[in-house]
């Protein structure tokens, strides 16, 4: 039996859970005055929903290499997308000369498929790195945007997927792509929520409406982050 890595989280964050915060209607906790980067943040799918700042997307002046992404920022030999690769393995593969990935064993939640071949994985930002854009990240220092795009902090930002099911999701948001994995879908938008919660990112209105839809078929799950701005 395949134990994926958001089935062991998910009994994990349910045992940390200490308190449950409300948060008014959006106003993004990561931006209300209460609350600082590296601050804990506690509160359920539903409330955190709510508490998404709502605004237009802005794409203009995007592009791609505007995030710095798989740097070595820990400088272990191994770059962001590598370490991830590494740490979401249910065999571990052997790490060569230059995280050369020899071996090892993979579940794709995705698309609920068992890869056995690194070079078969893509490495999906959560919130896509256009996404991040629209929803606030053009605002940011390079900086920030570098750190967003190898977060290797909080494990829900990057995840080890199938190349097919990555590239099918491209940089849609929940309102135009959910996981073909029906199963895994409320975890997705979950993780979704607290990605763009950790990090202080906005929802457009047709988004939104999505997370609202998806919700209402989903538990109220407890959502833990920690605040990256």
């Amino acid at each position: 039996m395949i134990t994926s890595k958001w089935r062991r989280g998910a009994t994990a964050l349910t045992a940390t859970v200490l308190a449950l915060l409300a948060v008014p209607a959006q106003a993004s906790p990561a931006s209300a005055a209460a609350h600082r980067a590296g601050e804990t943040v506690t509160t359920t799918f539903f409330a955190a929903v709510d508490a998404l700042a709502v605004a237009d997307e802005r794409r203009d002046g995007y592009v791609r290499t505007a995030y710095k992404h798989w740097t070595d920022a820990d400088h272990n030999g191994c770059n962001a997308r590598k370490d991830t690769i590494i740490s979401e393995a249910l065999e571990a593969p052997e790490v060569g000369p230059g995280c050369t990935l020899t071996g090892g064993t993979w579940f794709s939640p995705y698309d609920d498929v068992v890869v056995t071949d690194a070079s078969g994985l893509d490495v999906d930002h959560l919130i896509p790195l256009a996404e991040n854009w629209d929803s606030g990240g053009f605002g940011w220092t390079a900086k920030e945007r570098e750190q967003y795009a190898n977060d290797l902090e909080d494990s829900r930002t990057l995840i080890a997927v199938t190349a097919r099911s990555n590239r099918s999701k491209s940089d849609k948001d929940v309102a135009e792509w959910l996981p073909p994995a029906v199963e895994y879908r409320c975890h997705y938008t979950q993780d979704w929520v607290a990605v763009k919660t950790r990090w202080g990112l906005s929802v457009d209105p047709a988004e939104l409406a999505a997370l609202h839809r998806i919700a209402a078929g989903c538990d109220n799950a407890p959502i833990t982050v920690v605040l990256a701005r």
